[in-house]
């Protein structure tokens, strides 16, 4: 009767393959503790020759034991030349970083530009604070032209901008012109291959 890979043992670690944890496995049950050794660092070299890359990493050997270890369920009683990573470290998850949540007036802007209009807000008047503010209005077009195929009319944008800057940005459709946006649609392949005259 054949044998399925869905019927035998789960690879601990499927990227070695199934040898692999054989090999694992019939050391384990090696009673002679240097024949063990000697096994266990046969392994090593194998799973090493496997992933030649892993020589281009600091530490490479030290986490191919680590791995060997992993693979024995941690029961594989050798002498090992490195200390290993403990079972119990294995699964340690990071502590959550607590982000700080702030309102976002308007979500499809971002907090980003929320910041930088109010920081363009503080610039003295003149060609510099001229060029940001148009800089970030054509910026925040672009951003509206993401979420929405339609047409967005250069008005919204400076009433956004001067609601964002508290009234200190004030442009004007009259003197002021927001680039042209086309909302450009990927070609669609139909699939079919033209035939070769």
């Amino acid at each position: 009767m054949l044998l399925y890979n869905t019927q035998l043992k789960k690879i601990v670690l499927p990227e070695y393959g199934r040898n692999i944890q054989q090999m694992v496995d019939y050391c384990m049950t090696i009673e002679d503790r240097d024949e063990r050794n000697h096994c266990a660092h046969t392994i090593v070299d194998t799973m090493i020759t496997m992933f030649p890359e892993l020589q281009t990493e600091a530490d490479y050997e030290h986490k191919v034991w680590d791995q060997l270890a992993i693979m024995s369920d941690f029961a594989l009683d050798i002498d090992y030349p490195y200390e290993v990573v403990k079972e119990e470290n294995l699964e340690s998850k990071p502590e959550p970083i607590h982000y700080k949540l702030e309102d976002i007036a308007y979500r499809h802007y971002g907090k980003i530009i929320e910041r930088m209009i109010a920081r363009a807000a503080q610039y003295p008047e003149g060609d510099e604070r001229d060029a940001l503010v148009m800089l970030l209005a054509n910026h925040m077009k672009k951003l509206i032209y993401q979420i929405s195929n339609e047409d967005v009319d250069d008005r919204k944008i400076f009433n956004d901008l001067a609601r964002y800057s508290h009234g200190v940005i004030r442009l004007s459709p009259d003197t002021h012109r927001l680039h042209e946006y086309q909302v450009v649609t990927p070609v669609q392949n139909s699939g079919k291959k033209k035939k070769k005259k």
